[in-house]
């Protein structure tokens, strides 16, 4: 994810991604964003939850929030069934969500998988 989108989630909510600045010894959000850019917004909107559990008394921190086998993963340490649900939306809403640009897109690769539209798709995966 670029750095400017970076920034401002972790701007718009310190709590949950509080690590962002920790070692990498004791956090993998040292690493940040481990994702495209076309999943930012499903990111702001989960955060926006996750922030308002914290707000309300919860101790919820991402531990990690990447792309693996074509779709989104989010690991927090701390949270509830809540939490856990607004996790498994996101992760569900990526795999209809292109990685690279935001637009409607489909898990695709035979070995790599990613999730993209029609124009962020390999060619052989159209």
């Amino acid at each position: 994810m670029r750095d400017d989108l970076d920034k401002k989630l972790v701007e718009a909510f310190p709590k949950l991604y509080s690590k962002r600045g920790g070692s990498m010894q004791e956090t993998c959000m040292y690493w940040g964003f481990e994702c495209g850019d076309g999943w930012f917004q499903l990111l702001w909107d989960a955060s926006e939850k996750l922030e308002a559990l914290n707000n309300a008394g919860q101790n919820i921190k991402a531990s990690q929030v990447k792309e693996k086998f074509g779709t989104l993963r989010f690991y927090i340490n701390g949270g509830d069934e809540k939490a856990d649900e607004i996790i498994s939306a996101a992760e569900d809403r990526s795999a209809v969500t292109c990685e690279g640009c935001g637009e409607p897109g489909k898990l695709r690769g035979k070995y790599w998988l990613y999730t993209a539209c029609d124009a962020h798709a390999r060619k052989e995966d159209k």
